[in-house]
């Protein structure tokens, strides 16, 4: 089990990746680029597959996988495709389109450098093509 200053630190580590490859100004913005990707995901992904993701990530981050308030009231396991993805991740980050899918992209190569084992290749598994290009592009793709 993780310890709370265990967890802390990897969340800070994890925040301040996300902060310096998306170049956004505060640590603010980094917060609502992983919460509006996390939860964006956690609605596409199967229930269960979202939480062993979160399980793996610190707890403050990985609650955004379990979030309960769910966009549009649908419940996991929804069915969109990456244009809703990034409407939905503008949305909740307040950017355009086009930030919004740097910032989920940068998000996605962070929180696949956090975890181990297989849990991210079958994330990958559980997207359809043009949502896994999100996960596979990173920051630099």
């Amino acid at each position: 089990m993780k310890s709370r200053e265990g967890d802390d630190m990897q969340h800070d580590h994890l925040i301040g990746q996300v902060q310096a490859r998306a170049h956004l100004r505060s640590r603010g913005e980094a917060e609502r680029a992983c919460r509006a990707t996390l939860e964006t995901l956690g609605e596409r992904l199967p229930e269960g597959l979202a939480d062993n993701l979160a399980a793996q990530l610190p707890r403050e981050i990985g609650e955004h996988l379990r979030r309960t308030e769910v966009f549009g009231g649908a419940g996991t396991g929804e069915r969109f495709d990456r244009h809703d993805f990034i409407e939905r991740v503008a949305a909740r980050s307040s950017a355009d389109d086009a930030r919004a899918a740097y910032m989920a992209r940068v998000v996605l190569e962070v929180v696949g450098e956090a975890t181990q084992g297989g849990v991210m290749n079958k994330v990958k598994d559980a997207l359809p093509d043009d949502i896994r290009q999100l996960v596979t592009a990173g920051s630099s793709g």
